[in-house]
């Protein structure tokens, strides 16, 4: 395992950070974890080298923290450091956040949490924690050891971005999405630059893009893959992309599998800072333009839009989107073989015909996508 430098502390973290969002389930239901598979999944990763682990309130509907605290037994929570969140858009007073922190220390098991965020912080969230003076909150949660570290996640611009950090001197660390695809979105690499130049460590989120950059080669884009001198798989080139960047402090995984445990690990080995080639580099900006022109969205299957009081299931409609993109270039048997299955697997009540257009799910979605119009995208495709 290869290990880098966490901001301006004394620690240094592995390039592989374990994600606690996309554990294995029993069945389509997220918030029933496949607890033997995801905890040998978690301790293997930690027996070969990974020392941080991230989750957050809300994951796998409540029940991510809790897995997290049973996987932490035997002496595993002396061998990786927890970074969990606070749901900002569940508080409205200080004692609030006291009631989740308590709850969430009693699921993690823990007297204490390594590195506690706030969420998914936009421009109105975080001026409503500055209200209610989230800051000497954390202060004193601090002094009184029940967080060690204090830092934020985040979904805006820029320029939000900038503001957050440039208005508290002591954050430790902050989370941001980061791939390939997604380098002037959001914070960006900008925003990437900046809190590294304040000592911040930067955890990214997101390097494979919910695994859209982990998927098999479509037929327009393998001549791309093609003529790569050095062969690795979609997620391992996306995954050393993010770690080809200096000022990336950790690259968080939500992995389902232990086939995906293994892949990751061994790619976490290889991480290097500015390795890449020219020719890799190349392959890379060729392989993001035809992902822009195959019409790929950025949803990244988080669910935070749901549950949709129509019943569509928002999610799946988008993945059908994002996959109807992929084919999109004359494969018509593809397209018509997409258009079945969709057809099979996503009942008549949970379909984007369904939508009503309330705008509930674009007011939650950490991505700021217009999920109305792609919904009515997916009508017309399918």
């Amino acid at each position: 395992m290869e290990y880098r430098q966490f901001g301006k502390l004394d620690w240094k973290v592995s390039a592989l950070g374990f994600g606690g969002g996309r554990f294995p389930v029993i069945g389509s239901d997220k918030s029933k974890i496949n607890e033997d598979q995801a905890i040998k999944m978690i301790r293997y990763a930690i027996d070969h080298g990974v020392n941080y682990l991230d989750s957050g309130y809300e994951y796998h509907r409540g029940n991510s923290e809790t897995l997290i605290g049973k996987a932490l037994r035997d002496g595993y929570r002396q061998k990786a450091k927890v970074a969990t969140k606070m749901p900002v858009w569940l508080v409205n007073s200080q004692s609030d956040m006291t009631r989740i922190l308590n709850e969430q220390l009693i699921k993690l098991q823990s007297n204490h949490i390594d590195f506690y965020l706030l969420h998914g912080l936009k421009r109105d969230r975080w001026l409503k924690m500055k209200q209610l003076n989230v800051i000497d909150w954390a202060e004193r949660a601090i002094e009184e050891g029940k967080i060690t570290h204090f830092g934020f996640s985040f979904h805006d611009d820029y320029e939000v971005f900038k503001e957050i950090v440039d208005d508290y001197d002591k954050w430790d660390l902050c989370q941001i999405q980061y791939n390939y695809l997604d380098q002037d979105f959001q914070a960006g690499t900008r925003g990437l630059r900046y809190a590294a130049s304040k000592k911040i460590a930067v955890v990214v989120m997101e390097p494979i893009a919910a695994g859209m950059l982990a998927l098999k080669p479509s037929k327009d884009t393998q001549n791309i893959w093609d003529k790569a001198e050095t062969k690795k798989t979609p997620a391992e080139l996306a995954l050393q992309w993010v770690w080809d960047h200096p000022e990336v402090s950790v690259a968080l995984s939500g992995m389902s599998a232990m086939e995906q445990v293994i892949e990751n690990i061994g790619s976490a080995s290889r991480s290097k800072q500015k390795k890449l080639t020219k020719k890799e580099l190349k392959l890379i900006s060729e392989l993001k333009k035809k992902h822009l022109e195959g019409r790929l969205i950025g949803c990244r299957d988080c669910g935070y839009c749901m549950p949709c009081p129509q019943g569509v299931d928002i999610p799946k409609n988008l993945a059908f989107y994002n996959e109807f993109g992929r084919f999109r270039f004359g494969n018509e048997k593809a397209l018509k073989e997409l258009v079945a299955r969709y057809n099979e697997t996503v009942p008549a009540e949970n379909r984007a015909t369904e939508c009503a257009k309330c705008g509930q799910c674009e007011d939650k979605c950490p991505q700021q996508l217009p999920i109305r119009n792609l919904l009515a995208e997916v009508v017309i495709d399918f």
